[in-house]
């Protein structure tokens, strides 16, 4: 029996190409003297051939290839340490045997202990050892009684993630080709838990498996802390930075992935983590930049409460910033909905953000702070005179209730025009042009109301004696009451 398993196939989807690669990664991990079967890796195809019958050859591949130890789903091919075992355990039973039939854990749960950064307290999570699984299993599904292939083998959730049974045609079918490369797609993935409990799996694409595979053996197994992303749309840009950093080949290097996110439906009580949403991310290597600067303003943080108990907290920014990355949108687009729904943000994290502005947006962005400066000038003396201290958050919330209630193009360009108008400044002198492309030009208005809701809520300016014109407990207070508010990532 011969089996040649291709990428340039043209009846594989991308998930099938990444299942060929795991295949490809599990045998060069297995001793060519404890298997019946026979192999060749090239560039585009793994080919597979045995003279005993199909069952004892599969059987004997999946067997080396997947196994339990100490309670973990255990992979000689990736080479995981303790971490790297957990997460990868935890990522497969979220994700492709979250059903509790693919799956036995022990009752009782033992306590893990993971540290994240040098200096900060360490995370207890509770972990159920795996006792048994699908990947250890019989595969009798595959299999006729004299143990050859089907012709046609029933695909379900287990072998790809958020697979739903058509209840007019019954289960999707495959080709044993397209079944056995299905059986290896979890090598090739990589996985992230999300706030409110969902999960997403990132599947690659493979152009040479070969240099995939040599790839893929330098790398380390995933941290707790890399297990955590803040949403799918990082999940993506970390996977692809991880990979730009780790390969400089630009012929062979991933640069296109495929996310699944998974969570809750109603219409299903048995699994917890069925398909919501699938993103096809592909960016530039600029963009991928402009994530590594945003990961390093928006952290996730360890948070530490009166018992003693733990939790990686992550930022709001970060996963409404990733959303407009991988849509190749300014990384601040959205921000008039996204302030209306998170009047507690990390502004830090913004004002630093904001030197990443094009030269165009930055001479709008310069114009707005020039004006709001003036305007809070004007705010200071008033109060001094009345005899009282200037109440910073209602002047700042006063000025963006005014830009955020135009909601037409021309209600906007009047009230800017009005706002720039009443509150001089030097950053207006001379870019007249410029300020008219954005209120007029290409309904580039929204977009506009973004940048310079952006300016007000990211204000720090200095005053002549070189403080800041906001007092710094002021911006902190954000801040603090971010710590409170940050979204809870806990097992």
């Amino acid at each position: 029996m011969t089996l040649t398993l291709s990428i340039f196939d043209p009846n594989t989807l991308l998930p099938h190409r990444a299942g060929i690669a795991g295949l490809a990664l599990a045998l060069s991990a297995i001793n060519p003297d404890d298997v019946p079967f026979e192999w060749e890796v090239t560039e585009d195809a793994v080919k597979l051939s045995w003279k005993c019958s199909d069952k004892e050859a599969v059987l004997s591949l999946i067997q080396q290839t997947y196994r339990i130890q100490n309670g973990y789903l255990d992979v000689p091919a990736l080479n995981l340490d303790l971490q790297g075992k957990y997460t990868f355990t935890e990522g497969v039973m979220s994700t492709f045997l979250q059903h509790g039939k693919q799956r036995k854990q022990s009752k009782a749960a033992i306590n893990l202990t993971f540290s994240i950064d040098e200096g900060q307290p360490e995370i207890s999570r509770s972990f159920r050892p795996v006792e048994d699984c699908y990947y250890t299993g019989d595969f009798q599904e595959l299999f006729s009684s004299k143990g050859a292939f089907k012709s046609k083998i029933p695909v379900k959730g287990h072998h790809l993630p958020g697979l739903v049974e058509c209840f007019a045609h019954g289960a999707y079918q495959e080709s044993p080709q397209g079944f056995l490369s299905l059986l290896f797609l979890p090598l090739a993935c990589s996985y992230y838990h999300l706030p409110g409990y969902r999960s997403a799996v990132v599947i690659p694409e493979v152009k040479n498996l070969q240099q995939w595979v040599g790839r893929r053996q330098k790398l380390a197994g995933r941290t707790y802390k890399n297990f955590h992303s803040s949403s799918s749309g990082e999940s993506a840009l970390r996977f692809l930075l991880q990979e730009r950093l780790l390969q400089d080949n630009r012929q062979f290097r991933v640069d296109y992935c495929e996310v699944y996110q998974l969570g809750k439906q109603q219409w299903d009580g048995s699994q917890s983590y069925l398909k919501q949403a699938v993103y096809r991310v592909k960016v530039s290597d600029a963009i991928l930049a402009l994530y590594d600067s945003a990961f390093q303003f928006f952290k996730p943080q360890v948070r530490q409460n009166e018992k003693g108990e733990t939790w990686l907290a992550t930022s709001k920014v970060l996963p409404w910033l990733c959303d407009n990355l991988i849509a190749n949108k300014p990384w601040y687009f959205g921000f008039h909905a996204f302030y209306k729904q998170n009047e507690i943000y990390e502004r830090k994290g913004l004002v630093k953000m904001t030197q990443y502005l094009e030269p165009l947006e930055q001479i709008f962005f310069d114009a707005v702070q020039g004006a709001f400066r003036s305007y809070l000038r004007e705010q200071r003396i008033q109060a001094q005179k009345q005899g009282r201290e200037p109440d910073y958050p209602q002047v700042t919330d006063k000025v963006i209730n005014r830009l955020q209630r135009p909601s037409t193009q021309q209600d906007f360009a009047k009230t800017i025009v009005d706002f720039l108008s009443r509150h001089r400044s030097k950053a207006t002198r001379g870019v007249g042009a410029e300020i008219y492309q954005w209120l007029h030009k290409d309904n580039q208005w929204k977009q506009a109301r973004d940048l310079a809701l952006l300016a007000i809520a990211s204000y720090t300016g200095k005053g002549k004696d070189g403080q800041t014109e906001i007092p710094e407990e002021v911006l902190e207070e954000s801040n603090s009451q971010v710590d409170a508010e940050f979204e809870l990532s806990v097992s």
